[in-house]
């Protein structure tokens, strides 16, 4: 019985711990895509942490939030984890700032924090 017992206090602890981990914190993926980003817009809460999570399958791509001091490489195949925290209130756009075929310029979406 007791080691039972200890299995299952270990399971809670590492279960605990990684909830702490991640404090709660909201992880958003956005996938690239020819010429388009999913999800196009995102809403955010000023002073709260966010991990936006990046990936495509087509080619290299670009994300860029320049209101918002955000910039990251989009990798085919790859995720990139982009950590910030929203300071300012407002709808701020983003853009893919790598050239990525005919349609690029029109790859854009928002971010709007409350």
């Amino acid at each position: 019985m007791r080691i039972g017992r200890r299995r299952w206090l270990l399971c809670a602890a590492a279960l605990a711990a990684g909830a702490l981990a991640q404090g709660g914190e909201r992880v958003i993926r956005v996938t690239a895509r020819k010429f388009v980003f999913t999800p196009a817009e995102i809403a955010l809460e000023k002073g709260v942490p966010v991990t936006i999570e990046l990936a495509t399958e087509d080619v290299f791509m670009g994300f860029n939030a320049p209101d918002l001091g955000v910039r990251a490489d989009i990798v085919p195949g790859k995720t990139n984890r982009v950590r910030f925290t929203p300071a300012k209130a407002g709808t701020f756009p983003f853009l893919c700032d790598v050239f990525c075929g005919d349609g690029h310029e029109t790859m854009s979406g928002k971010i709007v924090v409350t």
